[in-house]
């Protein structure tokens, strides 16, 4: 990318909750931000784009730099399910599982809008963090967090999911 965005750019990916924790008016900080930046390339969609299609391998990860996206995802027979619409002052990124695993898309993620994102590789992400250990340490935990969250919420909808039903069963035997 363009070095005249670096000021721009910056700021948002310190928004950004996995980088959230570095702060560009730290030096040490501001050297981890800056290689993050030399390492991700910019992508533009029009409104419509495919922008991540749930079951397919992916191996980039995310930022919404400008614009808004549609998140869905399918039901086991195939029907759509909207998830969010979101914009870029959310500060929102999507595909992070791809840093850690070169797994399928979990959701697809549509352009609603005409859009830019910040793209940044799996490859350049492990490369970038065997020079900055830290850089690794503090977007595992962010993500490890967030997986264990996801854990927690799906687990309690399970149980609620589980609970509608046995009443409804209960209720349909008097």
């Amino acid at each position: 990318m363009e070095e005249k965005y670096l000021n721009d750019i910056l700021p948002k990916l310190s928004k950004i909750q996995l980088f959230s924790g570095f702060n560009p008016d730290v030096e040490e900080d501001r050297k981890i931000l800056t290689q993050i930046y030399e390492n991700i390339s910019l992508k533009k969609f029009k409104k419509g784009h495919v922008i991540i299609k749930e079951g397919e391998e992916g191996d980039e990860f995310f930022i919404l730099n400008s614009g808004s996206v549609h998140i869905s995802r399918n039901t086991p027979d195939g029907d759509p399910i909207a998830l969010a619409d979101l914009d870029d002052s959310m500060n929102i990124f999507f595909g992070e599982t791809a840093l850690i695993s070169n797994d399928v898309r979990s959701a697809t993620v549509t352009a609603l809008t005409d859009c830019t994102v910040l793209v940044f590789s799996s490859k350049k992400f492990h490369a970038l963090c065997k020079k900055e250990p830290v850089l690794g340490y503090r977007v595992l935990l962010v993500l490890a967090r967030r997986m264990a969250s996801t854990i927690r919420n799906t687990n309690r909808d399970k149980a609620t999911l589980y609970q509608a039903l046995f009443n409804e069963i209960a209720g349909g035997e008097k």
